[in-house]
């Protein structure tokens, strides 16, 4: 079976490593020339554990390639993957579709034998009719099956989902395209991994239904934690004990600064004007979105109250820079807004994290210093706040922060420290929704 994926960036290239896996032929065509021989060269474009011998592997063994054109990768595919990016339109909030059908275009175009196209990227409601539609007024002498097959990756653990996923939601509506997809998908199937079909439109809808619900769940116990700082309690308790319910579950329970990253912002902000213009507005995901900007842009004030209400020549570190653990991506980092507001402030911020930095340069102040490693991070930080989770700053021992430091203030926005371990060792400890 071959298949041919359109766009080589995260969900593209990941999907099409883990596809080539299971022993299916996959071309992956990548329009970025640079991309493109990054790939031929063995060269991951983006970080993410495991890929790289992924790739590296499918590609020697002749399963995975990355053709020049369009029309070699398509050629004799009998599914074509849209994984290209949807960002949220400027001005609206609606995510911007203008990629995703100059691809679909193309491929009609260039198509000279039947085939299902499948939508990969996340896309509005409604999309597949209209990809649909264009493919009637297009290619009429070509029998076109549209499908919608969202993603659930989560960066940093992308090769496992897809490999051992909770679910396969596929939306199809024609017999072939049914089959075409559940042969794909067999080999999940054999590990007993749901696999959902739906009409096009549950299947566009659930993956913006999935992550609005998770957004809601990380932005409810960030404001309990909020609350728990009033009342004297412990969000790390509270949590627990509601997460052991089964009817709600322990996962996306941890507060911190606020989520960011390629999915949550873009796709809450998407679902808010889907459901305004269908004439259901959401209220729970317009107070999501509210609430979790508004959390982002207060972290730069935490610190600030942390030192004393001034952070003016004060040298700042900062760990982490992306927006979770196991990636590089720096899209809605809750670290952007946080440093921002710290050198307004005044404050000297030196920054690390393990694979952010060449990206992070771009998005921030020409003050902000990078440091090579974490003790050249904090070599004579007045105070260290700590932005996201890496496990290697999980590791720092109170000994090693004292001889490194000249100050003693911890801000640790994700509760990674233990509080009375660095108060006993002499340090100022501000943990979230910590008493």
């Amino acid at each position: 079976m071959k298949i041919a994926i359109i766009g080589g960036g995260y969900v593209g290239l990941v999907s099409g490593a883990c596809f080539a896996e299971f022993g299916v032929s996959v071309a992956v065509v990548e329009a970025d020339s640079a991309k493109r021989a990054m790939l031929l060269e063995g060269k991951i474009p983006i970080y993410e554990p495991g890929l790289d011998r992924l790739v590296a592997e499918n590609t020697a063994a002749g399963r995975l390639g990355f053709p020049a054109t369009l029309e070699e990768g398509i050629a004799g595919a009998e599914a074509v993957f849209i994984a290209v990016g949807t960002p949220t339109r400027r001005g609206d909030g609606h995510a911007d579709l203008t990629y995703v059908f100059a691809a679909v275009e193309q491929v009609l175009r260039a198509l000279d034998h039947a085939a299902v196209i499948v939508t990969k990227s996340t896309v509005p409601v409604g999309t597949g009719r209209k990809i649909a539609e264009l493919a009637r007024a297009l290619r009429p002498d070509l029998a076109i099956e549209v499908a919608a097959n969202p993603e659930f990756l989560r960066e940093g653990s992308a090769i496992t989902d897809f490999m051992r996923p909770d679910r396969v939601v596929v939306g199809a509506e024609s017999e072939r395209a049914r089959e075409v997809l559940q042969r794909l998908y067999r080999p999940l199937y054999l590990r007993e991994a749901p696999i959902v079909f739906t009409g096009l439109e549950s299947a566009e809808l659930t993956k913006y239904a999935a992550n609005g619900f998770l957004a809601m769940k990380i932005t409810f116990i960030n404001e309990m934690a909020d609350l728990c700082e009033k009342l004297g309690a412990d969000v790390n308790d509270v949590a627990r004990g509601i997460g052991l319910d089964g009817r709600i579950g322990r996962k996306f329970l941890h507060a911190g600064p606020g989520f960011g990253g390629s999915c949550f912002p873009k796709d809450t902000l998407a679902l808010m004007r889907i459901a305004e213009e269908a004439g259901a507005p959401s209220r729970l995901i317009e107070a999501v979105v509210a609430v979790n900007d508004a959390r982002k842009e207060a972290m730069a004030g935490r610190v600030l109250a942390a030192c004393g209400g001034s952070v003016r020549g004060l040298r700042i570190a900062v760990l982490g820079l992306a927006f979770k653990p196991e990636t590089d991506d720096m899209r809605e980092a809750p670290s952007l807004p946080l440093i921002n507001g710290l050198v307004a402030a005044g404050a000297q911020v030196t920054a690390f994290d393990p694979e952010a930095m060449p990206g992070a340069r771009a998005l921030l102040p020409s003050s902000v210093a990078f440091a090579p490693n974490v003790d050249g991070a904090l070599q004579g930080a007045d105070a260290l706040v700590l932005v996201t989770e890496w496990n290697e700053f999980r590791a720092l021992a109170p000994a090693a922060l004292r001889q490194l430091m000249r100050g003693s203030i911890v801000v640790d926005l994700r509760n990674v420290f233990d509080p009375q371990v660095l108060r006993n060792a002499g340090f100022a400890y501000h943990g979230i929704g910590r008493a």
